[in-house]
């Protein structure tokens, strides 16, 4: 079982916005699908029972439940939606489980101070220094080419990451999500762009190709 872990422990940070479009896309490919939400909130899950029954299907993972991966088919996705101010031996215990970490940021003073300190910490987990999970970040509420994109991209440049993609500041995304749907549930004359910002990050989680660097994705934009 592959496993997507989205993490960052400053609150209102795109966490499950991210968490449920991974979701969709990945379903959309005609991957099989399950959908963990650590959250006390529970907004994945209430995101995913609105879910419309004819959209590709995202399997429910309760949050008691402990995934090991022999129980699940080959080949299956697990994208996980992490809980706010996680650390210590709860962040241990999810990077354990975790092939790929996804840290959406959004480019604010607080949320970059906030991520920061959290990257730095990411970085000293036995498991993110054995290699055995791998980072990758998503700027979320930012425009490309815009000054807020560039100061975003300078801040994570030290932390020596890739910056997968940047997330525009969108109406799509809300006014997906109240139906249960993501932007690849839409029709292209209605998201198209949105969805091409979303080709680095599925290339970046599935290995498929390289993703392109920000800078690249920009011009996209």
């Amino acid at each position: 079982m592959h496993s997507i872990l989205v993490v960052n422990p400053k609150g209102g940070c795109g966490k499950t916005t991210v968490a449920t479009n991974l979701a969709s896309g990945l379903a959309s490919e005609g991957r099989r699908v399950l959908l963990w939400d650590l959250d006390r909130q529970q907004s994945a899950m209430t995101w995913l029972s609105m879910r419309p029954g004819h959209y590709p299907r995202i399997v429910r993972l309760d949050k008691r439940d402990q995934p090991d991966g022999r129980s699940e088919a080959k080949g299956t996705w697990l994208v996980v939606d992490s809980p706010a101010a996680i650390h210590g031996k709860g962040l241990s215990h999810a990077l354990r489980f975790a092939d790929k970490v996804l840290v959406p940021v959004q480019p604010s003073v607080f949320d970059m101070a906030a991520t920061g300190d959290f990257l730095r910490a990411l970085s000293e987990e036995k498991a993110i220094r054995k290699g055995h999970a791998f980072v990758g970040v998503v700027g979320v509420r930012v425009d490309p080419r815009t000054r807020a994109a560039a100061t975003l991209e300078s801040f994570l440049h030290q932390f020596d990451l890739p910056v997968l993609a940047f997330l525009r500041d969108s109406q799509v995304y809300p006014n997906a999500a109240f139906n249960g749907l993501s932007v690849f549930d839409l029709p292209p004359s209605a998201a198209e762009r949105d969805q091409a910002h979303w080709h680095a990050i599925l290339a970046w989680v599935t290995g498929t190709r390289h993703a392109h660097a920000a800078s690249g994705l920009a011009t996209a934009g």
